[in-house]
């Protein structure tokens, strides 16, 4: 599906990053990894030259430059981005937060996205069309699914997604966002270490109409998927997956000064 294509994808060392590197490699492309984590080269070394490790930070816009630069220097151009690198904030409240903790987030969820979009579009009008994905969630469709900090930025990927197809009016960019439900990757792991440990597991899974948390290579698909010809008319979307998750969102309120679950 991706035969001579140039991608790149941030948080590209764990989870739905690595598992899109290893399916975007699979289905043809040449792939740009970035991410923070200075082991992505070994990481990534399995594949070879299709793959080139980038590390740096993807709210930081000298970096994104430089990825962007690496992808056009490394493989000729660029066909695809992937904004995937994200953070979750934790457990912390509404007002248990900083605004160090608040700028943070945002900074990479959402200005990061922000940056990958400003400075792709461009290399990829001038090769004449491309696809750009962005990595929001479920907890940016409204309140339930995660901490306020995180839920905000992700609802701001969603409208940065909407804004960013329509300024692309006629560069023949498509952009689109990913809503993952409960994904079961580094990020998660302290919810389900969480619920193991107040022997509430298999809570996670029922909280699906399909009874199991999500898999990194299941969002992966979704993200080939949007970024192939296969979804030439898909524009402007949040494309949800999450097992049936937010058909009802069944969780319980968190009361002021406690934890979920």
């Amino acid at each position: 599906m991706l035969t001579n294509k140039i991608a790149l994808i941030t948080g590209a060392a764990s989870g739905i990053g690595l598992a899109s590197v290893e399916l975007f490699v699979a289905e043809g492309a040449k792939v740009v990894a970035f991410d923070r984590n200075a082991d992505l080269g070994d990481i990534v070394s399995a594949f070879g030259s299709a793959v080139v490790p980038l590390v740096g930070d993807a709210g930081s816009e000298a970096d994104i430059e430089r990825a962007v630069a690496t992808a056009v220097d490394s493989f000729g151009g660029l066909d695809i981005v992937f904004a995937n690198a994200g953070v979750s904030g934790g457990f912390a409240g509404l007002f248990d937060q900083t605004p160090e903790d608040w700028e943070r987030i945002l900074r990479i969820n959402l200005i990061g996205p922000w940056l990958a979009i400003k400075h792709a579009a461009p290399v990829m009008k001038a090769r004449g069309g491309g696809s750009i994905v962005a990595t929001a969630s479920i907890a940016g469709l409204r309140s339930g699914a995660g901490g306020a900090a995180y839920s905000a930025s992700k609802a701001g990927v969603v409208n940065l997604v909407q804004n960013a197809a329509n300024q692309l009016t006629g560069a023949n960019i498509r952009v689109n966002a990913i809503c993952p439900g409960l994904i079961e990757t580094h990020m998660t792991k302290a919810i389900f270490d969480m619920a193991e440990a107040k022997g509430k597991s298999a809570r996670l899974g029922g909280w699906t109409p399909l009874r199991r948390p999500g898999a990194p290579q299941e969002i992966a698909k979704a993200a080939l998927f949007l970024g192939s010809e296969e979804s030439s008319y898909v524009n402007g979307q949040a494309l949800v997956v999450d097992g049936g998750l937010s058909s009802t969102y069944p969780f319980s309120r968190q009361e002021y000064g406690k934890l979920p679950l």
